[in-house]
């Protein structure tokens, strides 16, 4: 649990400044839980430059709340909680010394949404909050209130632990936390669980990920594993101490996330795993009549694939499905043994190229618009799918045909920025495995649509 927050003081010397606004957001990682704002009397004056740059001025202050009468609330409201700001540093040291004036010890963890952005936001700028979160595309308001700079470190935050995907923000927080006494407590770890789509990660009472995967229903899937009674799922049992997760809304990125998280993280549950093996793909080839044939063999990575297949069952189907889509000859794409013309030519499906009938520039032109459908080889375009919010959508980026990353972006925010989309993309791993799941998700379901760049 985080408390996200942002405080605006008098200025002034150094521990000697008043707290004059106060914004705390309550965040369990998802969602925002809980909330307090309030303006603050610092029983101090309020240094002109500040004056000038929240329009937090003197009289606004004569009849708000003093620190003490706060106090209560803010230990409330982030008791249990990992302290987060943007210059955390700050925020914790105003924040102490006031309560340091009530004779009270308060005592936080805090992680720091700056440095934080450094390491996993390179190269930018500026790490200023307002530079910052407009280079990213994240909206604000109210720059220099506590409100608005705790409303954007709050949308910053959930795109650094989207970034995180060694997942070291939620490792050494479950260590720093030690829920070794969750173990037992399957009822607990379940009910805090959403049943929406995601990537999940099961922990040991060190942090460590023993196991990552994903599902369209997070709460069921884990359920699974706790009530399971195959081998794996009974060690999983005697280990697991937490679990923690992502939603992603879109199924095609959670099939990403999961790919790309167990090759990094190599939970000791994911080796035993039997890896995706891609034993057949589709190729193209002219044969010596100048006709462009598609033909399923054996993969092999010496050799550029159209697309591939886990399974013959699989490719087969496939093209049987876009020789009828694209009146393509069942002959030329070796579906039959045929000694003259096709099947499909008899009742009109194929136009007679497995005869010499159909002129080969002509049959050819229906071979590329499917290769150009089917394939995103040398392409620049975004897949836009469902958010984790219905208010947000999720971008998946290919550049010149190589899978670059995903991100997620506001509705209220054009997409055609390319910079701004570029910046907020999570960097992922191009290989044969994404390559594949991107392809074949494109092939079965259908995303909210693709936007050629």
């Amino acid at each position: 649990m985080y408390a996200i927050l942002d405080i605006e003081t008098t200025g002034g010397k150094y521990n000697e400044e008043g707290i004059t606004e106060i914004a705390i957001y309550k965040y369990d990682g998802h969602k925002v839980v809980d909330r307090f704002i309030s303006l603050v009397n610092p029983e101090r004056e309020i240094q002109p430059f500040v004056v000038n740059l929240t329009g937090i001025n003197n009289n606004m202050l004569r009849t708000a709340p003093k620190f003490y009468e706060v106090a209560k609330r803010i230990v409330e409201i982030t008791e249990g909680c990992i302290i987060v700001a943007h210059n955390s540093q700050f925020d914790y040291r105003i924040l102490r010394t006031e309560f340091r004036r009530l004779g009270y010890d308060y005592k936080r963890k805090t992680l720091c949404t700056v440095e934080l952005s450094k390491r996993l936001i390179p190269g930018k700028e500026s790490y200023s909050l307002g530079k910052l979160v407009r280079s990213l595309g994240i909206p604000v308001s109210d720059r220099h209130r506590a409100n608005g700079d705790a409303q954007a470190t709050v949308k910053l935050f959930k795109l650094l632990l989207t970034k995180d995907t060694s997942k070291t923000i939620v490792q050494g927080i479950i260590k720093k936390e030690n829920l070794s006494q969750l173990t037992p407590k399957f009822l607990d770890i379940i009910e805090q669980l959403p049943a929406s789509t995601g990537v999940y990660y099961i922990h040991k009472n060190n942090g460590e990920i023993i196991y990552i995967g994903k599902s369209k229903n997070i709460k069921r899937r884990v359920n699974q594993h706790l009530t399971g009674t195959a081998g794996k799922a009974k060690k999983i049992q005697k280990e697991i101490s937490a679990v923690t997760y992502e939603e992603t809304g879109s199924e095609l990125i959670a099939m990403l996330k999961e790919s790309e998280e167990i090759k990094m993280n190599k939970p000791v549950y994911n080796r035993s795993q039997k890896k995706t093996i891609f034993n057949y793909s589709l190729y193209e080839y002219p044969d010596e009549n100048g006709y462009l044939n598609l033909k399923i063999d054996k993969a092999d990575a010496r050799k550029k694939a159209i697309t591939s297949f886990s399974s013959i069952e699989e490719a087969k189907n496939f093209l049987y499905k876009i020789t009828d889509d694209f009146n393509l000859c069942q002959k030329l794409n070796g579906l039959h043994d045929y000694k003259l013309q096709c099947f499909g030519y008899s009742i009109n499906q194929c136009f007679g190229a497995c005869i010499l009938k159909e002129p080969a520039d002509e049959y050819n032109k229906r071979v590329e618009d499917f290769l150009k459908q089917h394939s995103y080889k040398n392409q620049h375009m975004v897949i836009v799918d469902k958010g984790r919010e219905i208010d947000e959508r999720s971008a998946i980026l290919i550049e010149n045909g190589i899978y670059k990353g995903f991100g997620f972006y506001n509705l209220n925010y054009q997409i055609n920025n390319f910079e701004i989309l570029k910046s907020v993309i999570t960097p992922m791993q191009n290989n044969r495995d994404v390559q594949y799941i991107i392809q074949s998700y494109l092939r079965k379901k259908k995303v909210v649509k693709i936007i050629n760049l």
